[in-house]
Protein backbone atom coordinates (compact mmCIF):
# COMPACT_ATOMS: atom_id res chain seq x y z
CA UNK A 1 0.00 0.00 0.00
CA UNK A 2 1.41 3.32 -1.02
CA UNK A 3 -1.14 5.76 0.28
CA UNK A 4 -4.36 5.94 2.40
CA UNK A 5 -7.79 7.93 0.97
CA UNK A 6 -8.55 10.93 3.08
CA UNK A 7 -11.19 13.17 3.18
CA UNK A 8 -11.07 16.55 3.77
CA UNK A 9 -13.57 16.78 6.30
CA UNK A 10 -13.94 14.52 9.27
CA UNK A 11 -17.54 15.17 11.44
CA UNK A 12 -17.47 18.04 13.74
CA UNK A 13 -18.91 15.41 16.58
CA UNK A 14 -15.48 13.53 16.03
CA UNK A 15 -13.35 16.52 16.20
CA UNK A 16 -15.05 17.91 19.06
CA UNK A 17 -14.30 14.29 20.84
CA UNK A 18 -10.80 14.11 19.73
CA UNK A 19 -9.29 17.73 19.63
CA UNK A 20 -7.09 17.70 22.92
CA UNK A 21 -3.70 18.25 24.27
CA UNK A 22 -1.91 15.52 23.79
CA UNK A 23 1.85 15.29 23.18
CA UNK A 24 3.58 14.65 19.53
CA UNK A 25 5.77 11.72 21.24
CA UNK A 26 9.40 12.59 19.91
CA UNK A 27 10.20 10.64 23.09
CA UNK A 28 8.60 8.35 25.53
CA UNK A 29 8.27 9.40 28.47
CA UNK A 30 8.24 12.60 27.30
CA UNK A 31 9.88 15.82 27.81
CA UNK A 32 7.69 17.01 30.79
CA UNK A 33 8.47 14.07 32.73
CA UNK A 34 12.14 15.33 32.85
CA UNK A 35 13.50 15.84 36.48
CA UNK A 36 16.55 17.44 37.73
CA UNK A 37 17.41 13.51 38.89
CA UNK A 38 19.40 13.18 35.87
CA UNK A 39 22.54 15.28 36.23
CA UNK A 40 26.26 15.29 34.66
CA UNK A 41 27.08 12.28 37.00
CA UNK A 42 24.44 9.63 35.39
CA UNK A 43 25.04 10.82 32.05
CA UNK A 44 28.82 10.02 32.79
CA UNK A 45 27.99 6.45 33.79
CA UNK A 46 25.83 6.08 30.45
CA UNK A 47 28.18 7.38 28.18
CA UNK A 48 30.73 4.41 29.48
CA UNK A 49 28.37 2.01 28.95
CA UNK A 50 27.40 3.67 25.54
CA UNK A 51 31.43 3.43 25.09
CA UNK A 52 31.75 -0.04 25.05
CA UNK A 53 29.98 -0.69 21.98
CA UNK A 54 32.63 0.29 20.17
CA UNK A 55 31.47 -0.58 16.54
CA UNK A 56 27.75 0.72 17.32
CA UNK A 57 27.69 4.17 15.06
CA UNK A 58 26.16 7.25 17.25
CA UNK A 59 23.27 9.98 16.80
CA UNK A 60 24.89 13.34 17.02
CA UNK A 61 22.15 16.32 17.29
CA UNK A 62 24.03 19.99 17.17
CA UNK A 63 21.41 22.80 18.22
CA UNK A 64 22.84 25.81 16.62
CA UNK A 65 20.24 28.22 18.24
CA UNK A 66 21.28 31.84 16.88
CA UNK A 67 18.52 33.48 14.73
CA UNK A 68 18.46 36.92 13.35
CA UNK A 69 14.97 37.70 14.35
CA UNK A 70 12.22 36.21 15.76
CA UNK A 71 9.16 34.54 13.92
CA UNK A 72 6.05 34.95 16.10
CA UNK A 73 4.95 31.19 15.44
CA UNK A 74 8.17 29.76 16.69
CA UNK A 75 8.22 27.02 19.44
CA UNK A 76 11.90 26.37 19.28
CA UNK A 77 14.61 27.20 21.59
CA UNK A 78 16.12 29.76 19.93
CA UNK A 79 18.60 32.84 20.69
CA UNK A 80 17.76 36.19 18.69
CA UNK A 81 20.78 38.02 17.72
CA UNK A 82 20.53 40.40 14.57
CA UNK A 83 24.42 41.23 15.77
CA UNK A 84 26.60 37.82 14.34
CA UNK A 85 29.97 38.65 16.26
CA UNK A 86 28.20 38.56 19.47
CA UNK A 87 27.61 34.60 18.54
CA UNK A 88 30.79 33.23 17.94
CA UNK A 89 31.96 32.74 21.18
CA UNK A 90 29.06 30.14 21.01
CA UNK A 91 31.18 28.10 18.88
CA UNK A 92 34.09 28.22 20.91
CA UNK A 93 31.88 26.57 23.61
CA UNK A 94 30.07 23.97 21.83
CA UNK A 95 33.78 22.66 20.82
CA UNK A 96 34.61 22.39 24.28
CA UNK A 97 31.91 20.32 24.87
CA UNK A 98 32.54 18.26 22.02
CA UNK A 99 35.89 17.34 23.00
CA UNK A 100 34.18 16.77 26.70
CA UNK A 101 31.97 14.08 25.49
CA UNK A 102 34.32 12.54 22.77
CA UNK A 103 36.44 11.96 25.60
CA UNK A 104 34.32 10.05 27.22
CA UNK A 105 33.98 7.70 23.86
CA UNK A 106 37.91 6.69 23.26
CA UNK A 107 36.80 3.84 21.92
CA UNK A 108 33.34 4.83 19.95
CA UNK A 109 33.28 7.37 17.22
CA UNK A 110 31.78 6.29 14.03
CA UNK A 111 28.39 8.33 13.55
CA UNK A 112 25.53 7.42 10.97
CA UNK A 113 23.32 10.77 11.70
CA UNK A 114 24.34 14.00 12.04
CA UNK A 115 21.70 17.05 12.38
CA UNK A 116 22.50 20.65 12.65
CA UNK A 117 19.37 21.94 14.10
CA UNK A 118 18.36 25.35 15.39
CA UNK A 119 17.53 28.26 15.33
CA UNK A 120 19.16 28.45 11.98
CA UNK A 121 22.05 26.87 11.31
CA UNK A 122 23.24 28.58 8.21
CA UNK A 123 23.06 31.99 10.59
CA UNK A 124 26.51 31.27 10.55
CA UNK A 125 28.91 32.35 7.94
CA UNK A 126 30.13 29.30 5.75
CA UNK A 127 33.38 29.48 7.52
CA UNK A 128 32.45 29.53 10.74
CA UNK A 129 30.12 26.29 9.65
CA UNK A 130 33.37 24.42 8.05
CA UNK A 131 35.45 25.26 11.04
CA UNK A 132 32.69 24.20 13.19
CA UNK A 133 32.01 20.65 11.24
CA UNK A 134 36.23 20.15 10.39
CA UNK A 135 36.46 20.21 14.61
CA UNK A 136 33.94 17.65 15.55
CA UNK A 137 35.13 14.88 12.36
CA UNK A 138 38.72 15.30 14.20
CA UNK A 139 36.80 13.70 17.19
CA UNK A 140 34.29 11.19 15.21
CA UNK A 141 34.09 9.44 11.76
CA UNK A 142 31.36 9.69 9.94
CA UNK A 143 30.24 5.97 8.41
CA UNK A 144 29.93 5.77 4.50
CA UNK A 145 26.62 5.56 4.71
CA UNK A 146 25.75 8.81 7.24
CA UNK A 147 22.69 10.52 7.25
CA UNK A 148 24.68 13.97 7.35
CA UNK A 149 21.52 16.78 7.40
CA UNK A 150 20.89 20.64 8.03
CA UNK A 151 17.80 23.05 8.83
CA UNK A 152 18.31 25.90 6.31
CA UNK A 153 16.16 29.10 6.20
CA UNK A 154 16.09 30.06 2.75
CA UNK A 155 16.16 33.72 3.99
CA UNK A 156 20.24 33.47 4.77
CA UNK A 157 21.15 30.15 3.00
CA UNK A 158 23.93 31.07 0.12
CA UNK A 159 25.11 29.23 -2.54
CA UNK A 160 28.57 29.48 -0.22
CA UNK A 161 26.99 27.39 2.46
CA UNK A 162 26.11 24.02 0.65
CA UNK A 163 29.48 24.19 -0.99
CA UNK A 164 30.83 24.09 2.29
CA UNK A 165 28.41 21.57 3.62
CA UNK A 166 28.46 19.52 0.61
CA UNK A 167 32.26 19.50 1.04
CA UNK A 168 31.70 18.52 4.81
CA UNK A 169 29.76 15.03 3.56
CA UNK A 170 26.22 16.91 4.01
CA UNK A 171 23.50 15.33 1.93
CA UNK A 172 20.25 16.56 3.49
CA UNK A 173 18.59 19.54 3.94
CA UNK A 174 15.53 20.83 5.50
CA UNK A 175 13.88 24.31 4.99
CA UNK A 176 11.38 25.84 6.57
CA UNK A 177 8.47 27.85 4.49
CA UNK A 178 5.67 27.75 6.94
CA UNK A 179 3.26 29.66 4.18
CA UNK A 180 3.61 31.25 0.97
CA UNK A 181 0.47 33.88 1.62
CA UNK A 182 2.03 37.28 2.10
CA UNK A 183 -0.69 37.76 4.36
CA UNK A 184 -0.22 34.95 6.87
CA UNK A 185 3.56 35.60 6.80
CA UNK A 186 2.86 39.40 7.88
CA UNK A 187 1.25 37.60 10.82
CA UNK A 188 3.58 35.52 11.90
CA UNK A 189 6.53 37.77 11.31
CA UNK A 190 8.18 35.48 8.83
CA UNK A 191 8.71 36.97 5.29
CA UNK A 192 9.83 34.90 2.89
CA UNK A 193 9.29 34.51 -1.17
CA UNK A 194 9.20 31.61 -3.13
CA UNK A 195 11.92 32.74 -5.38
CA UNK A 196 14.01 32.21 -2.51
CA UNK A 197 12.52 28.68 -1.33
CA UNK A 198 13.00 27.65 -5.51
CA UNK A 199 16.44 28.85 -5.26
CA UNK A 200 17.51 27.00 -2.31
CA UNK A 201 15.54 24.02 -3.96
CA UNK A 202 17.70 23.97 -6.76
CA UNK A 203 21.06 24.90 -5.45
CA UNK A 204 20.93 21.74 -3.08
CA UNK A 205 19.52 19.48 -5.86
CA UNK A 206 22.67 21.09 -8.30
CA UNK A 207 24.81 19.67 -5.36
CA UNK A 208 23.52 16.36 -5.55
CA UNK A 209 21.44 16.70 -2.01
CA UNK A 210 19.19 13.97 -1.11
CA UNK A 211 16.26 14.15 1.38
CA UNK A 212 15.38 17.52 0.11
CA UNK A 213 12.87 18.64 2.21
CA UNK A 214 10.01 21.62 2.92
CA UNK A 215 8.05 22.25 6.10
CA UNK A 216 4.72 23.86 6.07
CA UNK A 217 2.37 24.57 9.15
CA UNK A 218 -1.08 24.49 8.99
CA UNK A 219 -3.49 26.38 11.53
CA UNK A 220 -1.58 29.65 11.51
CA UNK A 221 -3.12 33.13 11.93
CA UNK A 222 -5.16 33.81 8.34
CA UNK A 223 -5.21 30.80 6.99
CA UNK A 224 -8.36 29.42 4.48
CA UNK A 225 -8.39 26.43 2.46
CA UNK A 226 -8.34 28.42 -0.66
CA UNK A 227 -5.04 29.99 0.53
CA UNK A 228 -3.91 27.19 2.14
CA UNK A 229 -4.44 24.97 -1.30
CA UNK A 230 -2.34 27.45 -3.09
CA UNK A 231 0.88 26.94 -0.92
CA UNK A 232 0.17 22.88 -1.15
CA UNK A 233 0.37 23.64 -4.65
CA UNK A 234 3.19 25.63 -4.79
CA UNK A 235 5.08 23.08 -2.54
CA UNK A 236 4.56 20.05 -4.65
CA UNK A 237 5.70 22.19 -7.89
CA UNK A 238 9.04 22.37 -6.29
CA UNK A 239 9.08 18.69 -5.71
CA UNK A 240 11.47 18.16 -2.72
CA UNK A 241 12.01 14.67 -2.16
CA UNK A 242 10.12 14.85 1.55
CA UNK A 243 7.30 17.25 2.71
CA UNK A 244 6.62 17.87 6.35
CA UNK A 245 2.56 19.94 7.26
CA UNK A 246 2.77 20.28 11.29
CA UNK A 247 -0.27 21.31 13.62
CA UNK A 248 1.02 24.37 14.90
CA UNK A 249 1.11 24.47 18.26
CA UNK A 250 0.07 27.18 20.63
CA UNK A 251 1.95 27.17 23.88
CA UNK A 252 1.77 30.92 24.82
CA UNK A 253 2.51 29.42 28.42
CA UNK A 254 5.67 28.70 27.17
CA UNK A 255 6.90 30.43 24.21
CA UNK A 256 5.74 33.91 25.13
CA UNK A 257 6.51 35.19 21.57
CA UNK A 258 3.30 33.54 20.63
CA UNK A 259 1.58 35.98 22.16
CA UNK A 260 2.30 38.43 19.38
CA UNK A 261 -0.41 36.33 17.59
CA UNK A 262 -3.80 37.61 16.95
CA UNK A 263 -6.38 34.90 18.40
CA UNK A 264 -9.29 35.81 16.48
CA UNK A 265 -6.96 35.12 13.17
CA UNK A 266 -6.93 31.60 13.68
CA UNK A 267 -8.91 29.14 11.67
CA UNK A 268 -11.53 27.49 13.74
CA UNK A 269 -10.89 23.74 15.02
CA UNK A 270 -12.95 22.43 12.19
CA UNK A 271 -11.17 24.46 9.59
CA UNK A 272 -8.12 23.71 10.56
CA UNK A 273 -8.36 19.74 10.30
CA UNK A 274 -9.72 20.54 6.90
CA UNK A 275 -6.47 21.94 5.79
CA UNK A 276 -4.31 19.15 6.68
CA UNK A 277 -6.79 17.33 4.99
CA UNK A 278 -5.62 19.64 2.05
CA UNK A 279 -2.41 19.29 2.37
CA UNK A 280 -2.57 15.39 2.87
CA UNK A 281 -4.61 15.21 -0.32
CA UNK A 282 -2.75 16.99 -2.31
CA UNK A 283 0.74 15.29 -1.34
CA UNK A 284 -0.90 11.74 -1.95
CA UNK A 285 -2.78 12.82 -5.64
CA UNK A 286 0.65 14.21 -6.22
CA UNK A 287 2.43 11.04 -5.65
CA UNK A 288 4.09 11.33 -2.08
CA UNK A 289 3.60 8.37 -0.07
CA UNK A 290 2.34 9.18 4.10
CA UNK A 291 5.37 8.97 6.70
CA UNK A 292 4.27 8.97 10.24
CA UNK A 293 1.74 11.31 11.06
CA UNK A 294 2.93 14.78 9.24
CA UNK A 295 5.87 13.65 6.57
CA UNK A 296 5.48 12.72 2.92
CA UNK A 297 7.62 11.08 1.05
CA UNK A 298 8.17 10.52 -3.16
CA UNK A 299 8.23 6.43 -3.42
CA UNK A 300 11.94 5.94 -4.00
CA UNK A 301 13.04 8.57 -1.17
CA UNK A 302 14.60 6.82 1.33
CA UNK A 303 12.08 7.74 4.15
CA UNK A 304 9.35 5.27 1.88
CA UNK A 305 11.67 2.50 0.88
CA UNK A 306 12.32 2.37 5.34
CA UNK A 307 8.39 2.72 5.85
CA UNK A 308 7.74 -0.43 3.60
CA UNK A 309 10.49 -2.49 4.94
CA UNK A 310 9.62 -1.95 8.08
CA UNK A 311 12.69 -0.04 8.94
CA UNK A 312 11.48 3.25 10.00
CA UNK A 313 12.94 4.96 12.99
CA UNK A 314 12.14 8.44 14.86
CA UNK A 315 13.95 10.19 17.04
CA UNK A 316 14.52 13.93 18.61
CA UNK A 317 16.10 14.54 14.67
CA UNK A 318 12.86 13.49 13.01
CA UNK A 319 12.07 10.02 11.09
CA UNK A 320 15.97 8.28 9.86
CA UNK A 321 16.42 4.77 7.82
CA UNK A 322 19.32 4.83 9.57
CA UNK A 323 19.28 3.79 13.33
CA UNK A 324 21.79 4.45 15.95
CA UNK A 325 21.02 2.97 19.38
CA UNK A 326 22.44 6.16 21.23
CA UNK A 327 21.70 9.84 20.36
CA UNK A 328 24.32 12.37 21.03
CA UNK A 329 23.05 15.86 22.45
CA UNK A 330 25.35 18.95 22.06
CA UNK A 331 24.58 22.51 22.65
CA UNK A 332 21.95 24.72 25.19
CA UNK A 333 19.16 22.61 25.47
CA UNK A 334 20.25 19.57 23.10
CA UNK A 335 18.33 16.07 24.22
CA UNK A 336 20.33 13.02 23.68
CA UNK A 337 19.46 9.65 24.37
CA UNK A 338 21.98 7.01 25.79
CA UNK A 339 21.70 3.79 27.24
CA UNK A 340 17.62 4.17 28.28
CA UNK A 341 18.34 7.77 29.69
CA UNK A 342 17.30 10.91 27.94
CA UNK A 343 19.50 13.50 29.21
CA UNK A 344 19.35 17.56 28.45
CA UNK A 345 21.72 19.92 28.49
CA UNK A 346 20.92 23.78 30.19
CA UNK A 347 18.94 26.03 28.56
CA UNK A 348 20.38 29.09 29.63
CA UNK A 349 23.66 30.33 27.59
CA UNK A 350 25.33 32.01 30.79
CA UNK A 351 24.99 28.20 32.71
CA UNK A 352 26.01 26.80 29.25
CA UNK A 353 29.39 28.77 29.46
CA UNK A 354 29.86 28.78 33.63
CA UNK A 355 29.60 24.72 33.44
CA UNK A 356 31.98 24.00 30.30
CA UNK A 357 34.50 26.45 31.74
CA UNK A 358 34.71 24.22 34.85
CA UNK A 359 34.77 20.88 32.86
CA UNK A 360 31.60 19.72 33.55
CA UNK A 361 28.97 18.22 31.20
CA UNK A 362 26.41 20.46 30.76
CA UNK A 363 23.31 18.79 31.73
CA UNK A 364 20.66 20.19 33.60
CA UNK A 365 17.56 17.56 33.61
CA UNK A 366 16.56 13.91 31.74
CA UNK A 367 14.77 10.48 32.83
CA UNK A 368 16.37 7.11 33.46
CA UNK A 369 13.64 4.81 31.44
CA UNK A 370 12.48 1.85 33.37
CA UNK A 371 11.25 -1.25 31.94
CA UNK A 372 7.78 -0.38 31.81
CA UNK A 373 8.57 3.02 29.90
CA UNK A 374 11.13 0.82 27.62
CA UNK A 375 8.12 -1.49 26.10
CA UNK A 376 5.25 1.66 25.91
CA UNK A 377 7.97 3.65 24.19
CA UNK A 378 8.37 0.61 21.62
CA UNK A 379 4.44 0.18 21.14
CA UNK A 380 3.89 4.15 20.55
CA UNK A 381 6.90 4.14 18.73
CA UNK A 382 5.89 1.73 16.05
CA UNK A 383 2.47 3.40 16.05
CA UNK A 384 4.03 6.88 15.13
CA UNK A 385 6.36 5.49 12.10
CA UNK A 386 3.87 2.80 10.98
CA UNK A 387 0.42 3.27 11.70
CA UNK A 388 0.56 -0.17 13.25
CA UNK A 389 2.16 -2.69 15.98
CA UNK A 390 3.37 -5.88 15.94
CA UNK A 391 2.24 -8.05 19.14
CA UNK A 392 4.06 -10.73 18.48
CA UNK A 393 7.35 -8.60 17.97
CA UNK A 394 6.43 -7.00 21.02
CA UNK A 395 6.14 -9.68 23.27
CA UNK A 396 9.50 -11.30 21.56
CA UNK A 397 11.50 -8.09 22.35
CA UNK A 398 10.20 -7.66 25.80
CA UNK A 399 8.97 -10.97 27.27
CA UNK A 400 5.52 -10.43 28.16
CA UNK A 401 2.16 -11.67 27.31
CA UNK A 402 0.63 -8.58 25.88
CA UNK A 403 -2.94 -8.56 26.19
CA UNK A 404 -2.55 -9.00 30.01
CA UNK A 405 0.13 -6.46 30.25
CA UNK A 406 -1.65 -4.18 28.41
CA UNK A 407 -5.32 -4.56 29.67
CA UNK A 408 -6.16 -1.37 30.69
CA UNK A 409 -4.83 0.22 27.56
CA UNK A 410 -6.32 -1.87 25.09
CA UNK A 411 -9.55 -1.31 26.91
CA UNK A 412 -8.93 2.15 25.81
CA UNK A 413 -7.70 1.31 22.72
CA UNK A 414 -11.04 -0.74 21.70
CA UNK A 415 -13.21 2.15 22.87
CA UNK A 416 -11.65 4.22 20.02
CA UNK A 417 -11.70 0.88 17.50
CA UNK A 418 -15.82 1.19 17.85
CA UNK A 419 -15.16 4.46 16.38
CA UNK A 420 -13.35 3.27 13.44
CA UNK A 421 -9.99 4.72 14.46
CA UNK A 422 -7.99 0.95 14.72
CA UNK A 423 -8.25 -2.32 14.13
CA UNK A 424 -7.35 -4.80 16.75
CA UNK A 425 -6.27 -8.65 16.67
CA UNK A 426 -4.02 -11.15 17.86
CA UNK A 427 -1.64 -10.46 15.79
CA UNK A 428 -1.12 -6.60 16.26
CA UNK A 429 -2.46 -3.24 16.06
CA UNK A 430 -3.24 -0.89 13.30
CA UNK A 431 -4.78 2.56 12.64
CA UNK A 432 -7.31 2.65 9.74
CA UNK A 433 -6.99 5.90 7.33
CA UNK A 434 -9.27 8.09 9.92
CA UNK A 435 -7.48 6.68 12.50
CA UNK A 436 -4.20 7.56 10.94
CA UNK A 437 -5.36 11.14 11.65
CA UNK A 438 -5.81 10.51 15.12
CA UNK A 439 -2.65 8.96 15.50
CA UNK A 440 -1.59 10.54 18.64
CA UNK A 441 -4.82 10.51 20.00
CA UNK A 442 -4.24 6.59 19.48
CA UNK A 443 -0.86 6.65 21.44
CA UNK A 444 -2.68 8.10 24.35
CA UNK A 445 -3.86 4.86 25.59
CA UNK A 446 -0.27 3.43 26.11
CA UNK A 447 0.80 6.46 27.82
CA UNK A 448 1.21 5.66 31.81
CA UNK A 449 2.18 9.10 32.55
CA UNK A 450 -0.70 10.53 31.02
CA UNK A 451 -3.31 8.23 32.61
CA UNK A 452 -1.76 8.75 35.91
CA UNK A 453 -0.87 12.46 35.84
CA UNK A 454 -1.93 14.60 32.99
CA UNK A 455 -5.29 13.55 31.85
CA UNK A 456 -7.57 15.63 34.30
CA UNK A 457 -4.79 18.06 34.28
CA UNK A 458 -6.30 21.58 34.28
CA UNK A 459 -3.42 23.80 33.59
CA UNK A 460 -2.65 23.20 29.76
CA UNK A 461 0.63 21.57 28.79
CA UNK A 462 0.89 19.92 26.08
CA UNK A 463 -0.43 21.46 22.33
CA UNK A 464 -3.79 20.11 20.54
CA UNK A 465 -3.72 16.95 19.04
CA UNK A 466 -5.75 18.69 15.95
Amino acid sequence: MTSRPVSRKVTADLLARYDRPGPRYTSYPTAVEFTAGVDAALYEERLAEANRLAEAPLSVYMHLPFCEARCHFCGCHVIISPQKEKSAPYLDLLHREIELVSSRLQDRRKVSQLHLGGGTPTYFSPDQLGQLIRRFLERFELTSDAEVAVEADPRVTTEAHLETLTELGFNRISMGVQDFTPRVQEAIGRHQTLEQAARLVELARARNFSGINIDLIYGLPHQTPESFEQTVKTAIELRPDRLAVYSFAYVPWIKSGMKKLDQQAFPDRDTKFELFGIAREGFLNAGYEPIGMDHFALPLDELSIAKRAGRLRRNFQGYSVIPAEDVIGLGISAIGDVRGAYVQNVKKLSEYQNVLAEDRLPVDRGIARSPDDEVRRDVIHQLMCNFKVSIPEIERAHRIRFAEYFAEDLRRLRLEEREGLVRIDEQGIEATATGELFVRNLALCFDRYWREKHENDDQPIFSRTV
